[in-house]
Formats: structure tokens, sequence, C-alpha cells
């Protein structure tokens, strides 16, 4: 009986830490998310995740990390510290035509004068996606904020690009899913955590 009670007592302990996993994670479309992740030694917390949707199909799953978690995209451009958008894709999507979808979405979001101030930027970042013949479904993408470096993609571990170390830069990039004019306004709400209907 007493051998039976501590078996009973460790399976209840086996069920507890399982669903503690389990509860440490948030799924979109099959991908898991961490609750908190590690970036540049610093602990990041999911701000939100969801699916971009173009017509009837699933392109990627997003994932949106920072320090402290927030509902405004305005909070979240000036929030201090590192900051991680993460992308899986869930189908094949050419780079052409991934990269005029992120073009496009920092076009609709930002006003002339600041696209001028990054043309720069923006031309490494075309000749960047030009090295990339395709992504792929399972390919999984970084789009990063390191304080004191930059802004760095980086695809399945592979970095593509040089860090920029302007954070006017890397906000343009934010607002490609946060900003007013959002690439998927379901995807902009479940990244900040305004809704779950992407989930």
């Amino acid at each position: 009986m007493f051998y039976t009670s501590k078996r009973f007592i460790a399976s209840l302990i086996l069920v507890a830490a399982s669903v503690t996993v389990q509860a440490a994670t948030v799924e979109v479309a099959g991908i898991k998310y961490e609750e908190s992740i590690k970036v540049a030694n610093t602990e990041l917390k999911l701000n939100g995740a969801g699916i971009r949707h173009k017509v009837f199909f699933k392109v990627y799953a997003a994932a949106l990390y920072i320090k402290e978690k927030k509902t405004a995209m305005a909070d979240i451009l000036a929030l201090p510290g590192p900051k991680r958008v993460v992308l899986n894709m869930l189908r094949d999507v050419s780079s052409e035509d991934f990269g005029r979808g992120f073009m496009d979405g920092v076009r609709n979001n930002t006003d002339k004068l600041e696209r001028n101030k990054f043309i720069g930027q923006f031309q490494r970042f075309g000749d960047m996606f030009a090295t990339v013949s395709e992504l792929k479904k399972g390919d999984v993408l970084f789009v990063d904020w390191i304080p004191g470096s930059g802004t760095t993609l980086t695809l399945n571990g592979k970095l593509l690009m040089e860090p920029d170390p302007d954070v006017g830069f890397y906000n343009a990039l934010l607002r490609i899913w946060l900003g007013e004019k959002p690439a998927d306004s379901s995807l902009r709400k479940a990244m900040l955590a305004e809704s779950n209907d992407s989930h």
C-alpha cells in the first residue's frame, strides 16, 4: 500500500510537470511558441502570436517577443531592450513575393520622409532577399533588434544581413505587422494581445 501510494504521488507529480510544460507554450497553426525566450542575454516575454493570411491561405505564423507585455504599438516601439519577431513559414513563398510583401508593409506604414531616410537600408534589404530563392514551409526567420548591435535578420540560423544600428529602421519593420495599415489586421491584434481569434 505504501509503495502504491508512492507511485501514485509520483504519477501526480509527472502529470503536474506535464501540465506546467504545456502551459509554458502557445500553439499557433501547429507551431509552439515559448512563453519566454532569451535574446542577447535578456529574457523576453511572448507578447502575442497569430497567423498571416493571404486570401484563403496561411502564409506564416508570427510571434512578437519583448521585455514587458504591451498592447499599444507606440509602447512597444518605445520599449528599450532587445525585441524579436519570429516568422514560421506555413507554405512555400518566393523570395520576390516575400520581399515585396515586406516592402509594401513598410510603404503602407511610413511616410515618404521616413522611407527616404532609410533608402540605403531598404536597398540592402532588397539585395538580401535576392540571395534567397525561396522561403520554404518550415523555414524560420528571426527579425531582431539587439541594442548596441542593431537590426538583424536570421533565416534558419544563418545571418542574412549585417546589423543596422538605427532603431528607427527596426521600428519601420515592426510597423509591417503593428502599424495602422498592417499586413494582416487579425495578426496585428494577436501580436498586440488584443484578441485570440488567430490562435
